[in-house]
């Protein structure tokens, strides 16, 4: 251990938030107006490093009915959500929308020719009540919080920027490392607010952006904090797919089944087939009706499922998006499929991808975790707003009411200065390939034994092959400091944490599909 003032430099905040999403944005902006000078660090060069700048659907609100909305979010998450948890979210959505995206960022929300806004209706909510601009309500929100908070004198915004441990003592949480052009140095902070996004490179097929590797949840893990709900990985059922790999995947928002998309497989129905299977072009049999009751609005997991299976029988599945006026609707979508050659009038070809982890850092209704201090919001923090599967569009809100509240809750503590982790002697450099020969490794592990539906013997064997794992890049942070390495460190423990909470659950529920239970149930 080393003295802080044996280092060249430290710095000094009232409030640190590590992550630059709408959750920490959020929390940087409930700090900063309750008096706290605040620091922004994040790994992200803007504004498309952040998971926030990439949501399309948009951001769910109560119009007023807070207990529908309620009883969306709990029938979506197979009532497995907390229903404290839930009043906090639905009862602080339209004020906290209000307040920030409306009157402070003046975020340009699409409306009908009256004027009024144009809610949105996507699956597993009984009515429309989504927000959006177009199919790219994210970057809409994020660029603007992001200026907002640039124009502020009491917030400091560190881009490219990593965080590579708590600093911790006696249960206490004093800041972080933080790490930039492989410069590590000490961040005292009176609170630190986690807002670090999710654990896409933990698989081989994300909707995440680069480099979500799960830091928060691990550092908090291992500064001894408690983590909640890891097994419930939601998978987005409509990521486009390319069969021979040269097109790059993109996201294909929920809203447009919302609009009446459909979701057809590879086959063509036979004379005197299934009624429930309609067939019309483009694509094959429409398969959702045999499914779920509520078709192609069916929670996500079943529709993922539902994606995965119909594409392993017949091939493939395509979202039909000829029944509703795509180009006009979603133009943002029609640009993107014209830009990278795909021809969306014969049918938009889709799998699941890793989408959102329910779980997180375990925190209460400020935001608050179990380390004195500490405050977890976004995608890292267990809330119990999702249970074991997310309603759609309630990501952004959810940021956004736990990030406005822990913000406030951070703000008020001076920082105080203790010791740090000596990590500036280290040797910086690693084996050529290491990270990414390890990476490969850890999401081939992922993507076989802890995806869609998972088998309790393929999830042991998942912990051998990841606890080995860990153990050999734990051997290299003891001797060497990169952000690759923290990274991989990060992305190790995560997967195992997801992994040893699956094993441990034993209950087929929601995003967490166990094989055996799912058959037995089917008998």
């Amino acid at each position: 251990m080393t003295e802080p003032e044996d280092y060249d430099d430290y710095r000094e905040t009232d409030v640190l938030v590590v992550g630059s999403g709408i959750a920490g944005c959020a929390a940087a902006l409930a700090a900063a107006r309750d008096g706290a000078d605040v620091t922004v660090a994040t790994k992200a060069t803007r504004p498309e490093g952040a998971s926030s700048w990439w949501a399309q659907g948009g951001i769910a609100v109560a119009r007023g009915d807070p207990e529908q909305f309620k009883r969306d979010i709990l029938t979506a998450s197979d009532n497995t959500a907390d229903p404290g948890a839930v009043d906090v979210l639905v009862e602080n959505a339209d004020e906290a929308v209000r307040d920030v995206l409306v009157d402070t960022l003046d975020v340009g929300f699409d409306t009908e020719s009256d004027g009024e806004w144009d809610f949105g209706r996507e699956a597993a909510h009984d009515e429309a009540r989504i927000l959006h601009v177009d199919a790219s309500t994210g970057k809409h929100v994020h660029v603007p919080f992001l200026n907002h908070l640039d124009d502020r004198e009491d917030v400091e915004i560190l881009d490219d920027t990593a965080a590579l441990d708590l600093l911790t003592r006696e249960g206490r949480v004093h800041g972080a490392l933080l790490e930039r052009d492989g410069e590590v140095v000490p961040t005292y902070a009176g609170a630190t607010v986690l807002a670090t996004g999710g654990i896409g490179d933990c698989y081989p097929h994300s909707t995440n952006p680069d480099s979500s590797t799960g830091d928060g949840v691990a550092m908090a893990a291992l500064a001894g904090a408690d983590v909640a709900d890891m097994e419930y990985v939601q998978f987005h059922p409509t990521v486009f797919t390319d069969k021979q790999g040269e097109t790059e995947p993109f996201l294909v928002s929920e809203a447009v089944r919302g609009e009446g998309a459909v979701l057809r497989n590879g086959e063509v129905s036979e004379p005197g087939g299934s009624e429930a299977r309609e067939t019309q072009s483009p694509g094959g049999e429409r398969f959702m009706p045999d499914y779920h009751e509520d078709a192609e609005l069916a929670p996500r997991d079943v529709v993922a499922r539902a994606v995965q299976t119909e594409r392993e029988e017949t091939g493939e599945v395509v979202l039909d998006v000829s029944p509703l006026d795509f180009t006009g609707e979603f133009p943002d979508l029609a640009e993107t499929c014209e830009g990278r050659g795909v021809d969306w009038e014969s049918g938009i070809p889709v799998a699941p991808a890793e989408h959102f982890l329910c779980g997180g850092v375990d925190v209460d209704e400020r935001g608050r975790t179990s380390l004195d201090r500490l405050y977890a919001v976004g995608e890292c923090s267990r809330t119990g707003v999702h249970g074991a599967n997310r309603l759609a569009s309630t990501s952004l809100l959810e940021g956004l009411v736990w990030g406005l509240r822990a913000g406030e809750d951070a703000a008020g503590w001076d920082p105080e200065v203790v010791e740090a982790p000596e990590l500036l002697n280290r040797d910086p450099d690693l084996p050529d390939n290491f990270a990414r020969e390890k990476f490969v490794r850890l999401r081939r592990v992922m993507d076989e034994y802890v995806g869609l539906r998972r088998d309790p013997e393929d999830l042991a064997r998942a912990q051998s092959v990841l606890r080995r794992l860990k153990g050999e890049v734990d051997a290299y942070v003891r001797t060497r400091t990169s952000r690759s390495l923290y990274e991989l460190r990060n992305a190790s423990v995560t997967a195992l944490l997801v992994t040893r909470a699956a094993a441990e659950n034993g209950e087929s529920v929601g995003t967490h599909n166990l094989v055996d239970a799912a058959e037995t149930t089917a008998d």
